[in-house]
């Protein structure tokens, strides 16, 4: 295979797992069944509820440790706050943003 098309598989690659990416970001943001809400930071390892807070992953039962931030379960409405670590979204993405900065 020749130079040039190992660098369009790699870019086609790439733009597809972007693709992928931005759909799970977009999953995790997706609204809330009336009467609930995600909340991030509470979600015991391997028991969030669906893609997480970054893209890193978009499925259920894939958060690798407990209380991370970007992992969320759906509650009632006005639980979360009670929750040790329970976050809203914007207060999660504060939050991500943080660790970065401080990285």
């Amino acid at each position: 295979m020749s130079i040039a098309k190992k660098t369009l598989n790699t870019v086609i690659a790439g733009a597809f797992v972007a693709t992928l990416s931005m759909a799970a970001a977009h999953d995790a943001e997706a609204a809330a069944p009336e009467g609930k809400e995600k909340c991030y930071g509470v979600a015991k390892a391997g028991m969030n509820d669906c893609g997480s807070l970054d893209g890193a992953h978009s499925c259920a039962k894939a958060a690798k440790v407990d209380g991370d931030v970007k992992e969320w379960i759906m509650v009632p409405k006005g639980l979360c706050h009670k929750l040790v670590g329970g976050k809203l979204m914007d207060e999660a993405k504060a939050d991500m943003k943080a660790e970065t900065k401080a990285e």
